[in-house]
């Protein structure tokens, strides 16, 4: 892995869908020393352009939303009651620590759990069964917090033994995968590193990027966490992707089937660079790619994966050698687009 302090710092930075601020912050500053120009548009996509000497134009994008939650109330007993930014499991979210951004600063809560011997085991829960408590009687938390306050998980990442653990890493492992390769990369070709809004709740940033005519690539790329579920009870058909079995290369996803054209070239990149690879095809998760394919015309695709077990938890989990295949294999690939775009 090329730089763990990075990983850390954009898995740990607060982005909840369309509150990506924190995050925000962490990738402008990680970009502009390699970039020709950075700018942010009005949705909250940050774009950092290296201007190439030829006509090919490139756009790779990761996207730095993460699911959270939304304060709905603020009941008359100090507690929060939520509506969900993006999908969660909510059998996760008992007893887990979160942090309430506030016009005022921050808030420590935590989300309740029903002990064991008086929980109810046939329970069905959603997010809207959960609430935050603040150790705050009722007046005191309508005084700290406010209906449409956003809540972000509170987790430490770290290292698990080959891998890292953490929030985030859906899609924070693309977006350290997208700025190490672009402080890697020497492209000839003109690139645009996207850093993408609100995919959570349906490819939105990227689509804004799709259709801006700043932009006219000859190819785009997408990065993003894949599930990887080889973990004991799912059936190895079942698993999409392995942890340590190298860069996953897309061929379909339930929002895109990236250009047949663009695999066999990111194959054949994978395979000079001797780069461990994987093939990927996931049935019920999208990707930026798929908003970036055909929204301003036709264009090239193709996107590239990183295995994350425990998809949407506090502990999604990556392997780092992983990282280093994703980071190798986009710096490459943009070296040579010249082989693929006339």
């Amino acid at each position: 892995m090329h730089d763990r302090e990075l990983l850390f710092d954009l898995s740990a930075a607060a982005g909840p869908v369309g509150y990506e601020d924190g995050v925000r912050e962490v990738v402008r500053e990680a970009l502009a020393p390699d970039v020709d120009r950075l700018q942010t548009d009005a949705m909250g996509n940050v774009v950092g352009t290296v201007e190439g000497d030829g006509d090919r134009e490139v756009v790779v994008a990761a996207h730095v939303d993460e699911i959270g939650f939304m304060v709905s109330a603020v009941t008359d007993d100090g507690f929060l009651q939520l509506d969900s930014l993006g999908g969660w499991n909510a059998q996760i979210l008992r007893a887990q620590p979160v942090t309430v951004h506030t016009e005022d600063g921050t808030v420590p809560g935590v989300i309740g759990a029903e002990p064991a011997h008086t929980r109810d085991e046939d329970d069905v829960e959603g997010v809207d069964d959960l609430a935050v408590d603040l150790g705050l009687d009722g007046d005191d938390a309508a005084d700290a917090v406010a209906v449409g306050d956003v809540i972000s998980l509170d987790a430490t990442p770290r290292v698990l033994g080959d891998c890292v653990t953490g929030k985030a890493l859906d899609d924070r492992a693309g977006v350290y995968a997208m700025l190490a390769a672009a402080r890697a990369a020497d492209p000839d070709a003109t690139v645009h590193f996207c850093a993408t809004v609100q995919e959570e709740v349906g490819l939105r940033g990227a689509r804004a990027v799709a259709t801006d005519d700043r932009f006219d690539p000859d190819l785009v790329i997408a990065l993003d966490g894949t599930l990887e579920r080889s973990v004991p009870d799912v059936d190895e058909a079942e698993t999409i992707t392995t942890l340590g079995d190298g860069v996953g290369i897309k061929r379909k996803d339930a929002s895109v089937i990236p250009s047949p054209t663009v695999v066999d070239w990111l194959t054949d990149v994978a395979e000079d660079e001797t780069i461990e690879h994987q093939r990927e095809v996931a049935w019920n998760i999208g990707t930026d790619t798929g908003a970036l394919q055909n929204a301003g015309g036709a264009v090239l695709s193709g996107a590239l994966s990183i295995p994350v077990r425990y998809h949407h938890s506090p502990i999604e989990t990556a392997h780092r050698e992983d990282l280093t295949a994703t980071v190798d294999l986009l710096a490459a690939a943009l070296e040579r687009t010249g082989e693929l775009v006339d």
